[in-house]
């Protein structure tokens, strides 16, 4: 007599297994990833004197990069009252009888803010332009310093699934002179390993 075994569904032994299954594959996908654990890219700004020692700026610095396009200002006005500045615009005022003036402010996004005793930067650069603007705003000085860097993406892939980055290579770099002396290209390939990129010479000497 030949007896046939009937094997039972068993819906708990099935659901562990396909757990399993997705911790295998997740342990392997993740053994397998070769993707940089550091991927930011940056531009690294280092400061020096004008004699090209090392310093440590001790000037109170905010950065801020200029971004394309321009931000509406309506500036409201009536005699005897406070002027009135709005980025948009303002109806109850004109039902005040106030006067309506449009005018146009370039756009900025902040990337440090009231930084001090720093001996270097690491600032982002734009993925979509040829060229970063940035103002540096001092605390002791009215003036302040436009930097004008010159870049080329390039679009760059480590693996598939990392997604794709971009590295930069610098051209150009100059500068306004409230407070600095002038800027030096010191090595142009913007990528992962976070060398000094710009030098930026402050006016004066280390005492």
């Amino acid at each position: 007599m030949i007896i046939h075994k009937v094997m039972t569904f068993n819906p708990k032994q099935f659901v562990y297994a396909i757990m399993i299954a997705i911790v295998a594959f997740i342990t392997l996908s993740c053994s397998g990833n070769n993707c940089p654990l550091d991927s930011v890219v940056t531009c690294n700004y280092y400061f020096y004197d004008t004699e090209g020692n090392a310093i440590t700026f001790d000037e109170t610095l905010t950065v801020s990069v200029l971004l394309p396009g321009f931000n509406n200002v309506y500036v409201y006005r009536k005699a005897g009252y406070s002027t009135v500045s709005s980025y948009s615009r303002v109806d109850t005022l004109l039902q005040q009888g106030y006067k309506e003036t449009i005018t146009y402010e370039r756009r900025d996004s902040t990337l440090v803010n009231k930084a001090s005793s720093k001996s270097y930067l690491e600032l982002p650069m734009g993925y979509f332009t040829q060229g970063d603007t940035l103002i540096f705003k001092y605390a002791s000085i009215t003036s302040n310093d436009t930097l004008w860097i010159g870049h080329d993406n390039l679009p760059h892939m480590d693996l598939p699934e990392c997604g794709a980055r971009f590295f930069h290579n610098i051209n150009s770099a100059k500068s306004t002179n409230a407070y600095i002396d002038h800027l030096e290209i010191t090595n142009p390939l913007v990528d992962y390993e976070g060398q000094e990129n710009i030098r930026i010479y402050f006016m004066g000497t280390e005492d």
